[in-house]
Protein backbone atom coordinates (compact mmCIF):
# COMPACT_ATOMS: atom_id res chain seq x y z
CA UNK A 1 0.00 0.00 0.00
CA UNK A 2 1.47 3.41 -0.84
CA UNK A 3 1.49 6.71 1.63
CA UNK A 4 -1.69 8.01 -0.58
CA UNK A 5 -3.77 4.64 -0.44
CA UNK A 6 -6.36 4.38 2.22
CA UNK A 7 -7.48 0.68 3.26
CA UNK A 8 -10.23 -0.44 0.64
CA UNK A 9 -13.19 -1.65 1.29
CA UNK A 10 -14.72 -3.86 -1.79
CA UNK A 11 -17.03 -6.69 -2.58
CA UNK A 12 -18.39 -9.55 -5.02
CA UNK A 13 -22.24 -9.07 -4.60
CA UNK A 14 -23.16 -12.14 -7.16
CA UNK A 15 -27.10 -13.43 -7.33
CA UNK A 16 -27.30 -16.92 -6.75
CA UNK A 17 -28.61 -17.93 -10.25
CA UNK A 18 -26.11 -20.60 -11.94
CA UNK A 19 -22.35 -21.16 -12.39
CA UNK A 20 -19.25 -18.51 -11.91
CA UNK A 21 -18.79 -16.70 -15.28
CA UNK A 22 -15.30 -16.33 -15.74
CA UNK A 23 -15.48 -12.97 -16.41
CA UNK A 24 -17.45 -12.56 -12.80
CA UNK A 25 -14.47 -14.78 -11.33
CA UNK A 26 -12.07 -11.74 -12.66
CA UNK A 27 -13.95 -9.25 -10.89
CA UNK A 28 -13.75 -11.31 -7.83
CA UNK A 29 -9.74 -11.07 -8.26
CA UNK A 30 -9.58 -7.15 -9.30
CA UNK A 31 -11.95 -6.42 -6.16
CA UNK A 32 -9.65 -9.05 -4.04
CA UNK A 33 -6.73 -7.88 -5.13
CA UNK A 34 -7.29 -4.29 -4.37
CA UNK A 35 -8.31 -4.71 -1.24
CA UNK A 36 -5.65 -6.83 -0.54
CA UNK A 37 -3.12 -4.40 -1.53
CA UNK A 38 -4.50 -1.45 0.03
CA UNK A 39 -4.90 -3.25 3.42
CA UNK A 40 -8.67 -3.63 3.30
CA UNK A 41 -11.37 -5.82 3.23
CA UNK A 42 -13.20 -7.94 0.58
CA UNK A 43 -16.39 -9.12 1.18
CA UNK A 44 -18.80 -11.56 -0.35
CA UNK A 45 -22.51 -10.43 -0.33
CA UNK A 46 -25.24 -13.04 -1.94
CA UNK A 47 -27.90 -10.40 -3.68
CA UNK A 48 -30.91 -12.82 -3.67
CA UNK A 49 -33.74 -10.91 -4.27
CA UNK A 50 -34.97 -11.87 -7.35
CA UNK A 51 -36.48 -15.10 -6.37
CA UNK A 52 -37.75 -15.92 -9.76
CA UNK A 53 -34.22 -16.46 -10.93
CA UNK A 54 -33.08 -17.79 -7.59
CA UNK A 55 -31.28 -21.30 -8.46
CA UNK A 56 -31.09 -24.17 -5.62
CA UNK A 57 -27.21 -24.96 -4.58
CA UNK A 58 -25.97 -21.78 -6.91
CA UNK A 59 -24.45 -19.96 -3.82
CA UNK A 60 -22.93 -22.88 -2.48
CA UNK A 61 -21.61 -23.86 -5.58
CA UNK A 62 -20.02 -19.96 -5.99
CA UNK A 63 -18.77 -20.45 -2.66
CA UNK A 64 -17.07 -23.15 -3.48
CA UNK A 65 -16.03 -21.63 -6.63
CA UNK A 66 -13.93 -19.01 -5.22
CA UNK A 67 -12.34 -20.97 -2.52
CA UNK A 68 -10.97 -23.33 -5.09
CA UNK A 69 -8.85 -20.49 -6.40
CA UNK A 70 -7.26 -19.76 -3.58
CA UNK A 71 -9.52 -16.53 -2.25
CA UNK A 72 -11.21 -16.42 0.90
CA UNK A 73 -13.78 -13.19 1.64
CA UNK A 74 -13.06 -11.15 5.35
CA UNK A 75 -17.13 -11.13 5.44
CA UNK A 76 -20.10 -12.56 4.18
CA UNK A 77 -21.68 -16.18 4.51
CA UNK A 78 -19.98 -18.54 6.42
CA UNK A 79 -17.25 -16.09 8.16
CA UNK A 80 -19.73 -13.17 9.29
CA UNK A 81 -19.07 -9.52 9.68
CA UNK A 82 -19.89 -6.56 11.51
CA UNK A 83 -22.40 -5.71 9.00
CA UNK A 84 -24.43 -9.57 9.20
CA UNK A 85 -26.21 -10.60 7.33
CA UNK A 86 -24.83 -10.80 4.43
CA UNK A 87 -27.67 -12.38 2.09
CA UNK A 88 -30.10 -9.76 1.18
CA UNK A 89 -33.13 -11.88 1.93
CA UNK A 90 -32.64 -11.81 5.41
CA UNK A 91 -31.98 -7.43 5.09
CA UNK A 92 -35.74 -6.98 3.81
CA UNK A 93 -36.57 -4.77 6.71
CA UNK A 94 -33.82 -2.14 6.27
CA UNK A 95 -34.88 -1.72 2.61
CA UNK A 96 -38.38 -1.05 3.60
CA UNK A 97 -36.78 1.35 6.28
CA UNK A 98 -34.89 3.60 4.10
CA UNK A 99 -37.98 2.64 0.75
CA UNK A 100 -40.38 4.55 3.92
CA UNK A 101 -37.52 7.41 4.25
CA UNK A 102 -37.54 8.28 0.68
CA UNK A 103 -41.63 8.24 0.23
CA UNK A 104 -41.56 11.11 2.94
CA UNK A 105 -38.98 13.20 1.14
CA UNK A 106 -40.61 12.83 -2.23
CA UNK A 107 -38.33 10.82 -3.88
CA UNK A 108 -40.16 7.71 -4.02
CA UNK A 109 -43.43 7.34 -4.83
CA UNK A 110 -46.09 4.38 -5.01
CA UNK A 111 -47.54 2.93 -8.41
CA UNK A 112 -50.86 0.57 -9.05
CA UNK A 113 -50.49 0.19 -12.22
CA UNK A 114 -50.65 -3.29 -13.15
CA UNK A 115 -48.40 -5.50 -15.22
CA UNK A 116 -51.33 -5.31 -17.99
CA UNK A 117 -51.37 -2.15 -17.87
CA UNK A 118 -47.83 -1.30 -18.12
CA UNK A 119 -47.45 -3.43 -21.17
CA UNK A 120 -50.31 -1.42 -23.09
CA UNK A 121 -48.60 1.35 -22.69
CA UNK A 122 -45.21 0.22 -23.90
CA UNK A 123 -47.53 -1.19 -26.61
CA UNK A 124 -48.55 1.72 -27.67
CA UNK A 125 -45.17 3.84 -27.22
CA UNK A 126 -43.54 0.82 -29.49
CA UNK A 127 -46.64 2.05 -32.04
CA UNK A 128 -45.59 5.45 -31.92
CA UNK A 129 -42.03 4.86 -32.42
CA UNK A 130 -40.78 5.87 -28.80
CA UNK A 131 -38.59 4.42 -26.24
CA UNK A 132 -40.29 1.71 -24.00
CA UNK A 133 -40.94 3.14 -20.30
CA UNK A 134 -42.90 3.75 -17.58
CA UNK A 135 -45.52 6.94 -18.64
CA UNK A 136 -45.14 8.19 -14.69
CA UNK A 137 -49.14 7.58 -14.37
CA UNK A 138 -48.75 7.26 -10.66
CA UNK A 139 -46.40 10.09 -10.38
CA UNK A 140 -48.89 12.57 -11.14
CA UNK A 141 -51.78 11.28 -8.91
CA UNK A 142 -53.26 13.99 -6.65
CA UNK A 143 -53.49 13.08 -2.77
CA UNK A 144 -56.76 12.14 -3.06
CA UNK A 145 -56.25 10.33 -5.94
CA UNK A 146 -53.19 8.45 -4.00
CA UNK A 147 -55.38 8.13 -0.74
CA UNK A 148 -58.24 6.30 -2.56
CA UNK A 149 -55.56 3.71 -3.86
CA UNK A 150 -53.83 3.16 -0.72
CA UNK A 151 -57.09 2.72 0.67
CA UNK A 152 -58.49 0.08 -2.29
CA UNK A 153 -55.34 -2.02 -0.91
CA UNK A 154 -54.21 -3.27 -4.54
CA UNK A 155 -50.64 -4.64 -4.87
CA UNK A 156 -48.03 -1.62 -5.47
CA UNK A 157 -44.44 -1.08 -6.24
CA UNK A 158 -42.49 1.44 -5.07
CA UNK A 159 -40.59 3.78 -8.31
CA UNK A 160 -38.07 6.42 -7.89
CA UNK A 161 -38.87 9.80 -8.90
CA UNK A 162 -35.70 10.94 -11.37
CA UNK A 163 -35.59 14.13 -12.06
CA UNK A 164 -37.37 15.00 -15.64
CA UNK A 165 -34.42 17.30 -16.55
CA UNK A 166 -30.71 18.31 -16.29
CA UNK A 167 -28.17 15.82 -16.16
CA UNK A 168 -26.63 12.55 -13.81
CA UNK A 169 -22.65 12.66 -13.75
CA UNK A 170 -21.18 8.92 -13.49
CA UNK A 171 -17.60 9.71 -12.49
CA UNK A 172 -15.73 6.31 -13.40
CA UNK A 173 -12.06 5.91 -11.94
CA UNK A 174 -11.42 4.59 -15.66
CA UNK A 175 -13.59 6.29 -18.46
CA UNK A 176 -13.47 9.49 -16.74
CA UNK A 177 -17.07 11.56 -15.85
CA UNK A 178 -19.94 9.85 -18.17
CA UNK A 179 -23.32 12.25 -18.40
CA UNK A 180 -26.95 10.72 -18.73
CA UNK A 181 -29.71 13.10 -19.74
CA UNK A 182 -32.50 12.68 -16.68
CA UNK A 183 -34.96 13.18 -19.08
CA UNK A 184 -33.85 9.74 -21.12
CA UNK A 185 -34.34 7.85 -17.98
CA UNK A 186 -37.38 5.76 -16.71
CA UNK A 187 -38.50 5.48 -12.99
CA UNK A 188 -37.39 2.56 -11.67
CA UNK A 189 -39.03 0.23 -9.20
CA UNK A 190 -36.78 -0.03 -6.01
CA UNK A 191 -39.26 -2.39 -4.07
CA UNK A 192 -41.82 -4.92 -6.42
CA UNK A 193 -45.17 -5.77 -5.28
CA UNK A 194 -43.61 -9.13 -3.40
CA UNK A 195 -41.49 -6.57 -1.14
CA UNK A 196 -38.58 -7.83 -2.33
CA UNK A 197 -36.16 -4.92 -3.14
CA UNK A 198 -34.68 -4.07 -6.41
CA UNK A 199 -31.09 -4.75 -7.43
CA UNK A 200 -30.92 -0.75 -7.61
CA UNK A 201 -31.95 -0.40 -4.42
CA UNK A 202 -30.83 -3.46 -2.08
CA UNK A 203 -27.51 -2.60 -3.70
CA UNK A 204 -26.99 0.99 -3.07
CA UNK A 205 -28.22 0.77 0.52
CA UNK A 206 -26.05 -2.59 1.85
CA UNK A 207 -23.03 -0.81 -0.43
CA UNK A 208 -23.38 2.08 1.87
CA UNK A 209 -24.31 0.28 5.04
CA UNK A 210 -21.09 -1.75 5.09
CA UNK A 211 -18.66 1.03 3.78
CA UNK A 212 -17.84 -0.63 0.45
CA UNK A 213 -15.27 2.46 -0.58
CA UNK A 214 -15.13 1.11 -4.18
CA UNK A 215 -17.79 -0.73 -6.30
CA UNK A 216 -15.59 -2.71 -9.27
CA UNK A 217 -18.31 -4.33 -11.79
CA UNK A 218 -18.61 -5.20 -15.17
CA UNK A 219 -19.07 -2.29 -17.34
CA UNK A 220 -22.47 -4.02 -18.34
CA UNK A 221 -24.04 -1.37 -15.24
CA UNK A 222 -22.79 1.88 -17.07
CA UNK A 223 -26.38 1.96 -18.67
CA UNK A 224 -28.00 1.99 -15.10
CA UNK A 225 -25.30 3.60 -12.96
CA UNK A 226 -26.94 6.97 -13.70
CA UNK A 227 -29.98 5.58 -11.43
CA UNK A 228 -27.43 4.20 -8.72
CA UNK A 229 -25.62 8.08 -8.63
CA UNK A 230 -29.23 9.43 -7.70
CA UNK A 231 -30.27 7.06 -5.62
CA UNK A 232 -26.89 8.10 -3.50
CA UNK A 233 -28.15 11.61 -4.05
CA UNK A 234 -31.70 11.00 -2.68
CA UNK A 235 -30.31 9.92 0.48
CA UNK A 236 -27.40 12.07 1.08
CA UNK A 237 -24.61 9.98 1.13
CA UNK A 238 -20.99 10.13 0.28
CA UNK A 239 -20.80 7.77 -3.51
CA UNK A 240 -17.99 5.17 -3.66
CA UNK A 241 -15.43 5.08 -6.13
CA UNK A 242 -17.11 3.83 -9.38
CA UNK A 243 -14.68 1.33 -11.36
CA UNK A 244 -16.70 -0.68 -14.70
CA UNK A 245 -14.65 -2.96 -15.30
CA UNK A 246 -13.73 -4.06 -19.53
CA UNK A 247 -15.62 -7.12 -20.80
CA UNK A 248 -13.95 -10.49 -21.08
CA UNK A 249 -13.57 -11.19 -24.97
CA UNK A 250 -13.68 -13.75 -27.17
CA UNK A 251 -10.97 -14.69 -29.49
CA UNK A 252 -13.64 -12.54 -32.23
CA UNK A 253 -13.34 -9.90 -29.90
CA UNK A 254 -16.95 -10.21 -28.89
CA UNK A 255 -18.42 -10.63 -25.70
CA UNK A 256 -17.18 -13.78 -23.95
CA UNK A 257 -20.13 -16.49 -24.27
CA UNK A 258 -20.93 -19.94 -24.60
CA UNK A 259 -20.50 -19.91 -28.09
CA UNK A 260 -16.87 -19.51 -27.40
CA UNK A 261 -16.55 -22.73 -25.33
CA UNK A 262 -16.28 -22.94 -21.68
CA UNK A 263 -16.95 -19.73 -19.50
CA UNK A 264 -17.60 -21.14 -16.56
CA UNK A 265 -14.61 -21.05 -13.95
CA UNK A 266 -15.19 -24.37 -12.54
CA UNK A 267 -15.14 -26.00 -16.05
CA UNK A 268 -11.21 -24.49 -16.26
CA UNK A 269 -10.63 -25.72 -12.96
CA UNK A 270 -11.99 -29.20 -13.22
CA UNK A 271 -10.04 -29.59 -16.50
CA UNK A 272 -6.76 -29.31 -14.52
CA UNK A 273 -5.80 -25.33 -14.59
CA UNK A 274 -3.95 -24.61 -11.50
CA UNK A 275 -5.56 -22.29 -9.23
CA UNK A 276 -2.66 -19.83 -9.24
CA UNK A 277 -1.95 -19.91 -13.20
CA UNK A 278 -6.22 -18.73 -13.45
CA UNK A 279 -5.53 -16.13 -10.79
CA UNK A 280 -3.31 -15.00 -12.92
CA UNK A 281 -3.81 -14.98 -16.17
CA UNK A 282 -7.17 -13.61 -15.53
CA UNK A 283 -5.66 -10.87 -13.66
CA UNK A 284 -3.36 -9.65 -16.53
CA UNK A 285 -7.26 -9.15 -18.88
CA UNK A 286 -7.66 -5.69 -18.67
CA UNK A 287 -4.80 -5.02 -16.28
CA UNK A 288 -1.25 -5.05 -16.76
CA UNK A 289 1.87 -4.10 -14.20
CA UNK A 290 4.26 -3.37 -16.93
CA UNK A 291 4.81 -4.29 -20.65
CA UNK A 292 7.01 -7.19 -20.11
CA UNK A 293 5.90 -8.60 -16.62
CA UNK A 294 3.60 -11.65 -16.99
CA UNK A 295 4.01 -14.48 -14.59
CA UNK A 296 3.61 -13.25 -11.18
CA UNK A 297 3.35 -15.17 -7.45
CA UNK A 298 0.00 -14.09 -5.68
CA UNK A 299 1.81 -11.99 -3.09
CA UNK A 300 3.53 -10.13 -6.41
CA UNK A 301 -0.13 -9.62 -7.84
CA UNK A 302 -1.52 -7.87 -4.61
CA UNK A 303 2.13 -6.10 -4.05
CA UNK A 304 1.75 -4.57 -7.79
CA UNK A 305 -1.94 -4.32 -8.96
CA UNK A 306 -3.15 -0.79 -9.03
CA UNK A 307 -6.54 0.77 -10.45
CA UNK A 308 -4.42 2.97 -12.56
CA UNK A 309 -3.22 0.53 -14.86
CA UNK A 310 -7.09 -1.16 -15.62
CA UNK A 311 -7.86 -0.59 -19.03
CA UNK A 312 -10.95 0.79 -20.87
CA UNK A 313 -10.79 -1.70 -23.51
CA UNK A 314 -12.17 -5.59 -23.01
CA UNK A 315 -9.28 -8.29 -22.53
CA UNK A 316 -9.09 -11.54 -24.82
CA UNK A 317 -9.42 -14.79 -23.38
CA UNK A 318 -6.79 -16.47 -24.84
CA UNK A 319 -6.76 -20.01 -24.71
CA UNK A 320 -3.48 -20.14 -25.95
CA UNK A 321 -1.72 -18.43 -23.64
CA UNK A 322 -3.34 -19.91 -20.84
CA UNK A 323 -2.05 -23.24 -21.39
CA UNK A 324 1.52 -21.29 -21.53
CA UNK A 325 0.76 -20.18 -18.09
CA UNK A 326 -0.61 -23.41 -16.47
CA UNK A 327 2.12 -25.78 -17.71
CA UNK A 328 5.23 -22.82 -16.24
CA UNK A 329 2.82 -23.05 -13.20
CA UNK A 330 2.80 -26.73 -13.40
CA UNK A 331 6.55 -27.18 -13.85
CA UNK A 332 7.22 -24.89 -10.77
CA UNK A 333 5.59 -27.85 -8.63
CA UNK A 334 7.83 -30.76 -6.98
CA UNK A 335 7.15 -34.11 -8.05
CA UNK A 336 5.08 -34.83 -4.54
CA UNK A 337 2.98 -31.56 -4.91
CA UNK A 338 2.19 -32.36 -8.72
CA UNK A 339 1.15 -35.90 -7.95
CA UNK A 340 -1.04 -34.68 -4.89
CA UNK A 341 -3.06 -32.82 -7.72
CA UNK A 342 -3.18 -35.21 -10.12
CA UNK A 343 -4.36 -37.99 -8.20
CA UNK A 344 -8.32 -37.23 -7.96
CA UNK A 345 -7.80 -36.98 -11.93
CA UNK A 346 -5.95 -40.69 -11.58
CA UNK A 347 -9.03 -42.15 -8.88
CA UNK A 348 -11.94 -40.75 -11.48
CA UNK A 349 -10.06 -42.67 -14.49
CA UNK A 350 -10.16 -45.89 -11.88
CA UNK A 351 -6.19 -46.01 -12.27
CA UNK A 352 -5.46 -45.39 -8.55
CA UNK A 353 -8.40 -46.06 -5.58
CA UNK A 354 -10.66 -43.14 -4.66
CA UNK A 355 -8.31 -43.08 -1.31
CA UNK A 356 -5.18 -44.19 -3.15
CA UNK A 357 -2.80 -46.30 -0.33
CA UNK A 358 0.88 -45.64 0.34
CA UNK A 359 1.99 -47.80 -2.89
CA UNK A 360 -0.04 -46.13 -4.78
CA UNK A 361 1.12 -42.92 -4.27
CA UNK A 362 4.71 -43.67 -4.76
CA UNK A 363 3.93 -45.33 -8.21
CA UNK A 364 2.19 -41.72 -9.19
CA UNK A 365 4.72 -39.81 -7.98
CA UNK A 366 7.56 -41.72 -9.59
CA UNK A 367 5.92 -41.58 -12.82
CA UNK A 368 5.58 -37.69 -12.21
CA UNK A 369 8.86 -37.00 -13.91
CA UNK A 370 7.77 -38.61 -17.27
CA UNK A 371 4.96 -36.14 -18.01
CA UNK A 372 6.08 -33.38 -15.93
CA UNK A 373 7.33 -31.34 -18.84
CA UNK A 374 4.79 -31.93 -20.97
CA UNK A 375 1.47 -31.43 -19.27
CA UNK A 376 -0.94 -28.54 -20.46
CA UNK A 377 -3.49 -29.46 -17.90
CA UNK A 378 -3.95 -31.88 -15.36
CA UNK A 379 -6.73 -33.92 -16.88
CA UNK A 380 -4.04 -35.10 -19.78
CA UNK A 381 -2.73 -37.19 -16.59
CA UNK A 382 -4.65 -40.42 -17.01
CA UNK A 383 -4.47 -40.67 -20.58
CA UNK A 384 -0.32 -40.34 -20.61
CA UNK A 385 0.05 -42.59 -17.52
CA UNK A 386 -2.75 -45.01 -18.47
CA UNK A 387 -0.10 -47.55 -20.07
CA UNK A 388 1.90 -47.87 -16.56
CA UNK A 389 -1.62 -49.08 -14.95
CA UNK A 390 -3.16 -50.81 -18.20
CA UNK A 391 -0.96 -53.73 -20.09
CA UNK A 392 -2.03 -53.61 -23.94
CA UNK A 393 -3.97 -56.64 -24.64
CA UNK A 394 -4.60 -56.14 -28.44
CA UNK A 395 -2.40 -54.51 -30.99
CA UNK A 396 -3.32 -52.45 -34.13
CA UNK A 397 -1.15 -54.07 -36.59
CA UNK A 398 -1.20 -50.96 -38.77
CA UNK A 399 0.04 -48.84 -35.65
CA UNK A 400 2.80 -51.71 -34.59
CA UNK A 401 4.15 -52.61 -38.11
CA UNK A 402 6.56 -49.53 -39.44
CA UNK A 403 5.29 -48.27 -42.79
CA UNK A 404 8.38 -49.37 -44.84
CA UNK A 405 8.41 -52.75 -43.23
CA UNK A 406 6.19 -56.05 -43.09
CA UNK A 407 5.49 -57.99 -40.05
CA UNK A 408 7.74 -60.70 -40.40
CA UNK A 409 10.75 -58.29 -40.03
CA UNK A 410 9.20 -56.29 -37.76
CA UNK A 411 8.66 -59.37 -35.04
CA UNK A 412 12.09 -60.15 -36.02
CA UNK A 413 13.26 -56.62 -34.79
CA UNK A 414 11.02 -56.79 -31.37
CA UNK A 415 12.31 -60.86 -30.92
CA UNK A 416 16.07 -59.41 -31.30
CA UNK A 417 15.14 -56.12 -28.84
CA UNK A 418 13.56 -58.41 -26.22
CA UNK A 419 16.85 -60.86 -26.33
CA UNK A 420 19.06 -57.04 -25.85
CA UNK A 421 16.64 -55.80 -23.18
CA UNK A 422 16.83 -59.46 -21.44
CA UNK A 423 20.82 -59.24 -21.54
CA UNK A 424 21.33 -55.49 -20.08
CA UNK A 425 23.78 -55.82 -16.89
CA UNK A 426 21.41 -52.96 -15.54
CA UNK A 427 18.29 -51.67 -15.70
CA UNK A 428 18.58 -48.17 -16.35
CA UNK A 429 17.73 -45.57 -18.78
CA UNK A 430 21.04 -45.00 -20.05
CA UNK A 431 21.75 -48.83 -20.71
CA UNK A 432 18.77 -49.01 -22.27
CA UNK A 433 19.55 -46.15 -24.63
CA UNK A 434 22.53 -48.08 -25.69
CA UNK A 435 21.30 -51.47 -26.01
CA UNK A 436 18.74 -50.17 -28.64
CA UNK A 437 20.40 -47.44 -30.68
CA UNK A 438 23.26 -50.52 -31.25
CA UNK A 439 20.22 -52.65 -32.18
CA UNK A 440 19.41 -51.03 -35.29
CA UNK A 441 22.83 -50.19 -36.56
CA UNK A 442 22.80 -54.53 -36.22
CA UNK A 443 19.58 -54.83 -38.10
CA UNK A 444 19.91 -52.04 -40.44
CA UNK A 445 16.89 -50.51 -39.62
CA UNK A 446 16.43 -46.61 -39.21
CA UNK A 447 16.05 -45.65 -35.65
CA UNK A 448 12.58 -44.29 -35.69
CA UNK A 449 11.16 -47.65 -37.46
CA UNK A 450 12.44 -49.56 -34.22
CA UNK A 451 11.83 -47.44 -31.97
CA UNK A 452 7.73 -46.42 -32.91
CA UNK A 453 7.32 -50.50 -33.19
CA UNK A 454 8.90 -50.91 -29.74
CA UNK A 455 7.01 -47.92 -28.40
CA UNK A 456 3.42 -49.29 -29.84
CA UNK A 457 4.26 -53.07 -28.44
CA UNK A 458 5.20 -51.55 -24.79
CA UNK A 459 2.56 -48.84 -24.38
CA UNK A 460 -0.27 -49.48 -27.39
CA UNK A 461 0.45 -46.48 -29.12
CA UNK A 462 2.72 -44.10 -31.22
CA UNK A 463 2.46 -41.38 -28.33
CA UNK A 464 4.15 -41.84 -25.05
CA UNK A 465 6.17 -40.36 -22.59
CA UNK A 466 10.06 -40.79 -23.79
CA UNK A 467 10.76 -44.28 -24.61
CA UNK A 468 13.65 -44.90 -22.81
CA UNK A 469 12.29 -43.74 -19.51
CA UNK A 470 9.02 -45.06 -20.15
CA UNK A 471 10.82 -48.30 -20.57
CA UNK A 472 12.84 -48.05 -17.21
CA UNK A 473 9.36 -47.02 -15.54
CA UNK A 474 7.63 -50.44 -16.85
CA UNK A 475 10.87 -52.38 -15.38
CA UNK A 476 12.11 -54.95 -17.16
CA UNK A 477 9.81 -58.13 -16.55
CA UNK A 478 6.52 -55.62 -17.72
CA UNK A 479 8.59 -54.51 -20.86
CA UNK A 480 9.81 -58.06 -21.70
CA UNK A 481 6.08 -59.22 -21.22
CA UNK A 482 5.23 -56.96 -23.83
CA UNK A 483 7.38 -57.12 -26.27
CA UNK A 484 6.64 -61.06 -26.57
CA UNK A 485 2.90 -60.57 -26.43
CA UNK A 486 3.37 -57.97 -29.66
CA UNK A 487 5.60 -60.53 -31.21
CA UNK A 488 3.31 -63.24 -30.85
CA UNK A 489 0.29 -60.98 -32.56
CA UNK A 490 2.69 -60.45 -35.37
CA UNK A 491 3.49 -63.84 -35.53
CA UNK A 492 -0.26 -64.69 -36.29
CA UNK A 493 -0.57 -62.11 -38.99
CA UNK A 494 2.64 -63.28 -40.67
CA UNK A 495 1.58 -67.08 -40.46
CA UNK A 496 -1.87 -66.05 -42.43
CA UNK A 497 -4.81 -67.55 -43.15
Amino acid sequence: MTQNEQPARTRFAPSPTGYVHIGSMRTVIFNWLWAKHTGGRFLLRIEDTDRNRYVEGAEEQLKESIRRMGIEWDEGPDVGGPFAPYKQSERLALYHTYAEELLGKGHFYKCWCTPERLKQVNEEKQARKEPPGYDRRCRKLSAEERAAQEASGKPHVIRMAVPLDGETVVNDLIRGPIRFQNALQNDPVMIKSDGFPTYGMAAIVDDHEMQITHVMRADEWIATSPLHVLLYQCFGWEQPVWVHLPNVLGPDGKKLSKRHGDTSITDYLDKGYLPEALLNFLALIGWGYDETTEIMTRDELIERFTLDRISPSGGVLNIEKLNKFNGIYIRQLTPAELMERLLPYLAEAGLVSAEPTAAERARVEELVPLIHERLVVLSEAPELLRLFFETPTTYDQALLVPKKLDAVTTAQALTTATAALRDAPEWEVATIEARLRALTEELGLKVGDLFMAIRVATTGSKVSPPLFETLHALGRDETLARLERATASLGSVSAGP
